[in-house]
């Protein structure tokens, strides 16, 4: 009996499940929006790549 509520109260292995936990949720999170993200990221008119080589193009220019 004893070693059994050792074993419940031993905390070792919690963080590594915490992070385990973060992880499948930011995965979750970005499969959901994946196809919002890939618009916002690379989208040809309002993108955030377009904006940043549409940036680093002008400095160029001058």
């Amino acid at each position: 009996m004893k070693n059994f509520i050792a074993y419940i109260k031993d905390e070792s292995g919690q963080t590594s499940t915490e992070y385990i936990l973060l992880v499948a949720v930011v995965a979750a999170v970005v499969f959901k929006f994946k196809e919002v993200i890939m618009r916002k990221l690379v989208s040809d008119d309002e993108g955030l790549v377009s904006k940043v080589f549409g940036k680093a193009e002008g400095m160029l220019d001058e």
